[in-house]
């Protein structure tokens, strides 16, 4: 059980405390409702691009005089783009946590946002989509390009980490009408877990929040997929990639559904750890690579997104191995999850996994992982008291559950597979950045 408070201001800031006395620190974290599906068509990346300039100062903290307070302070910070949303966090001694909460209070009533700045860093972004992109070797491939082709929204189904002539168009104008939309406290979650006093600490927050305006709600985004009912092929031809690889991804069951705790069963079983099947079949036995990899969320964990999903599989494998002769093995291990149910044997080792997994999230010493669940569940469900029903839903879970779940879900027909085929002189694909 983790201790939950939850409020709600009159400007609509969400709060969630939570008081844990094991460690002398505390954990702040301001969560938007804006991500990746959120930003503008013909602006991609600009989620990720504005999570930079929330980072260049405010009017009572210049640019460099929030990261010195942090770390004169013995803490850490940092911050990051996700699907659903955005979000910034501190860990600080319990002494510093006022100074804290007046800093985030400050950043979000008034950033510092120019000319320089943008430039700045429109630059800084385009040299990490360089760098962490496009000149390297399979670049995007699994977590930008695969989402891409399966989907067909465009929302969930561009280039999110920005297209550069994108990121280079972007004006102040585009920034002001962002901040305007997204940086308000009716979208926004504060959370502070650790050791504090709950209700000193609800003051504080009233205190530096209170005074910050609403903005009128954005209108929601329709981020539907349809029901996929043919498998999807693409390929990259990628110069820098020394071996090919291979990657596929199936649609997700609704977040928070029967079936959906049912995948998280059937992502353990095939994929997660050297006991799975797909890594026993495709490593063990057939040597095609020295590893596979996947998961639900790849940018995150199974918990922290709000809309449409894939549970991905990829490889980088031995060039004497087609894709075709992998996905061949890869059929035959998923369709006998599709054929019989599992043992309960399987199910229980699965489900025992799923729970340590979810105690390392909400138990490090850091308290990101606790902090972060509580946010994603205020933000996404109003409910962040959520954290404490989570394995409800896997006790739940069925071995006929598992097999419904893994006959509609697993099937070729919600499959898109994508490989990356190695082109070092650039002839076999034309113009080959990864990005693309």
């Amino acid at each position: 059980q983790i201790d939950v408070s939850y409020h709600t201001l009159d400007n609509g800031l969400r709060v969630v405390l939570s008081e844990d006395s094991t460690v002398p620190t505390a954990t702040v974290a301001v969560y938007y409702g804006v991500g990746f599906r959120n930003e503008p068509r013909n602006r991609t990346g600009f989620a990720h691009l504005f999570e930079h300039l929330m980072f260049q100062g405010s009017e009572n903290l210049p640019k460099g005089d929030f990261d010195s307070l942090i770390y004169g302070s013995g803490g850490v910070n940092n911050g990051s783009t996700r699907f659903d949303f955005t979000n910034y966090y501190e860990v600080v001694p319990s002494n510093a946590l006022e100074a804290v909460i007046w800093a985030e209070g400050d950043r979000m009533r008034a950033p510092i946002i120019d000319q320089e700045v943008l430039e700045n860093q429109q630059g800084v972004v385009e040299n990490e989509v360089l760098v962490n992109v496009i000149n390297q070797p399979y670049g995007g491939w699994i977590w930008i390009d695969l989402p891409m082709l399966a989907n067909e929204n465009w929302h969930n189904a561009h280039n999110f980490y920005g297209d550069l002539e994108d990121l280079r168009a972007a004006d102040l104008d585009d920034v002001q009408a962002f901040f305007d939309t997204y940086y308000s406290p009716n979208n926004a979650v504060l959370v502070v877990a650790g050791n504090i006093d709950a209700n000193e600490t609800l003051g504080w927050i009233e205190r530096e929040f209170g005074s910050i305006s609403a903005s009128t709600p954005a209108d929601p985004v329709d981020v539907s997929e349809p029901r996929q009912e043919e498998e999807k092929f693409g390929e990259i031809y990628d110069r820098l990639a020394p071996q090919p690889a291979l990657g596929f991804g199936y649609h997700m069951p609704e977040r928070g559904s029967p079936e959906y705790y049912a995948m998280a069963v059937l992502d353990q079983i095939l994929v997660q750890g050297d006991d799975s099947l797909l890594n026993q079949r495709l490593i063990n036995e057939e040597g095609y690579a020295s590893g596979v990899f996947g998961g639900i969320n790849l940018l995150g964990n199974m918990y922290n997104y709000n809309g449409p999903m894939l549970w991905s599989v990829g490889m980088i494998h031995d060039d004497a191995y087609t894709h075709e002769e992998i996905m061949v093995s890869v059929d035959e291990v998923i369709e006998d999850l599709r054929t019989d149910p599992v043992s309960q044997e399987q199910l229980d080792r699965a489900i025992t996994k799923l729970r340590s997994q979810f105690y390392g999230i909400v138990d490090s010493s850091t308290r990101f992982g606790l902090v972060d669940l509580l946010a994603v569940f205020a933000l996404f469900d109003d409910d962040p008291t959520r954290i404490n029903r989570i394995e409800e839903g896997f006790d739940q879970v069925t071995p006929e559950l598992v097999l419904a779940t893994a006959q509609e879900y697993l099937r070729p027909t919600n499959r898109s597979v994508l490989r990356v085929i190695p082109d070092p002189d650039g002839t076999l694909g034309g113009d080959t950045d990864s990005e693309e």
